[in-house]
């Protein structure tokens, strides 16, 4: 394995984590700050209250990009099957 293969093959996953991490965390991110938003306007203090929203956004985004992140997923594990020919070398 030359050194170029292993920095591509390494760059390549951090950026597939850096994809999966954004489109998970993103919505519950959005979610939260309108939720604070909401408590510091309405002098709400508890704590529990913007955990169910962002749980149910985060679970929605899965649902709905659960099968787009599994291709993707699927296409970098393929394409690592495909060049085990150039690691061996």
């Amino acid at each position: 394995m030359t050194p170029e293969i292993a920095v591509e093959l390494v760059a390549e996953c951090l950026k597939l984590v850096v994809l999966i991490v954004t489109v998970l965390i993103t919505p519950s991110l959005v979610v939260g700050v309108l939720v604070s938003l909401f408590q510091a306007a309405t002098q709400i203090n508890e704590q529990t209250l913007s955990f169910l929203p962002r749980l149910l956004v985060t679970l929605a985004a899965i649902i709905a990009m659960g099968t787009w992140l599994t291709s993707k997923l699927m296409d970098y594990a393929r394409a690592i099957f495909e060049r085990a020919a150039q690691l061996a070398l």
